[in-house]
Formats: structure tokens, C-alpha cells, sequence
């Protein structure tokens, strides 16, 4: 018997993908919120946490992990693919090669900061999702995201900030980045959680679904565990 696969299950993976790709591009520019200077990506990427924190909370920690990795996968597949563009000698006529490189180009230490703080980060937030939704029996949902997402959102920022920029910033400006990267993105949260508290509700009665983790591997690289 083939195993079905919900539609808005999909949808909610695709979605996370796209934030996560987006984001990518966007923290290459810097901008400023009041006084702070952080990446453009924090307009988007903290999107992928909110649907981190949907997953998990209607199919459960085992979906949350593969679509984690599919984030993963996609992520790899499109570095690869824009180191491939810039490779390929451009076409005479056009004079944007050094633009192009320069937007899509990234240093292997910037792309490994990427990863560890991507899977560290998502895996971390599934985690006290699935965790604080078994030990509170489902209940405080609001709760569970908000600190879910400080734990992940965090150690992303904290992991990204010091081994992409640790010996060429100071250690005490790379504290305060990860500090105010976290305040913003959990702010970020905070602000579109009536939003949030919503789709669960209404994806729940949809789908039908309201997965506990009660006997499960939190193994990140059990992906026969779908």
C-alpha cells in the first residue's frame, strides 16, 4: 500500500524551501532596523521557523525532519548551481558577469557557516517543539513556539556569526549580532503568532491530524522514519 502524502503537507515543505532559498540570497545585503545593522534574509527566514513550528506541531517531528533535509538538499543543489553559472564563460555582449558573481559567489567558510547553522538551528527547533508538545500534552502552543524558536533561532545566529566572522570581528560585537539577530527573529515571531496560532487550527481540522511524539528516535539521520 503506498503511503499518501497530504497535500498542505507539501505545500507547508515547498514553503519552507522557498524561505530558506530566498533568505539565502537576501542576507547578502546588509540593512538597517533603528540603529541595527543585520542581513536582509531576517525579513524572511524567520518564516522557516513558524512552518518548522507548524510541521511539527500537526505531523510531528518525523515529517519536520525530512523536510529539513530537503531544505538541506535544495540548499546544496543551489550553491552548486550558482558556482556552475559563474563559472561558464558569459556571453559577449553582457557586462554584468562581475555583479552576477559577486550577489551569488560565497567563501567555502561562509557556505560551511550556512549549513551548520541551518541544520543545527531547525533541528533544535523541532526538537523543543516536539518535546514541550509530549510534556505539556498539547497545550500552550504559544509557549512552545516562542521558546522553541529562541533555542533555534538562537544557536543559528550564534553558530553562523562565529564561524563565519570569528578572528575578523571582535568577540564582543559577534556576541551582540547573534543577541540582537535572535531578539529580532523571536520578535519576529512573537508579532505574526496570532497569525500562526490561526493556520495550525485550521490546518488541524483540515488534515485531521494532531501528531504526538510519544515513541519516537530524534535521531536527525533516521530518514527511513518518515
Amino acid at each position: 500500500m503506498k503511503q499518501s502524502v497530504s497535500p498542505l503537507f507539501m505545500l507547508f515543505g515547498i514553503l519552507f524551501t522557498a524561505c530558506l532559498l530566498i533568505s539565502n540570497i537576501l542576507a547578502i545585503k546588509i540593512i538597517t532596523i533603528g540603529s541595527l545593522a543585520v542581513p536582509a534574509g531576517v525579513i524572511i527566514f524567520p518564516i522557516s521557523y513558524i512552518v518548522n513550528d507548524v510541521i511539527v506541531e500537526i505531523w510531528g517531528y518525523r515529517k519536520a525532519r525530512f523536510v529539513i533535509w530537503i531544505g538541506f538538499g535544495m540548499m546544496v543543489l543551489s550553491n552548486v548551481m550558482y558556482q556552475l553559472a559563474i563559472a561558464i564563460p558569459a556571453a559577449p555582449f553582457w557586462a554584468n558577469q562581475d555583479s552576477f558573481a559577486r550577489i551569488l559567489e560565497s567563501t567555502p567558510r561562509i557556505g560551511i557557516a550556512s549549513i551548520l547553522a541551518y541544520l543545527s538551528g531547525s533541528f533544535a527547533n523541532a526538537l523543543v517543539m516536539s518535546r514541550m508538545k509530549v510534556m505539556s500534552n498539547g497545550s500552550n502552543f504559544s509557549l512552545r513556539a516562542i521558546l522553541s524558536t529562541i533555542v533555534g533561532e538562537g544557536l543559528d545566529s550564534a553558530i553562523f556569526i562565529f564561524v563565519a566572522f570569528a578572528g575578523i570581528i571582535p568577540a564582543k560585537q559577534l556576541v551582540m549580532m547573534a543577541l540582537v539577530q535572535t531578539f529580532i527573529k523571536t520578535a519576529y515571531e512573537i508579532v505574526i503568532l496570532p497569525v500562526t496560532i490561526m493556520v495550525v487550527n485550521r490546518v488541524k481540522r483540515v488534515e485531521n491530524e494532531n501528531v504526538f511524539d510519544n515513541d519516537i528516535s530524534y535521531n536527525p539521520f533516521r530518514l527511513k522514519e518518515v
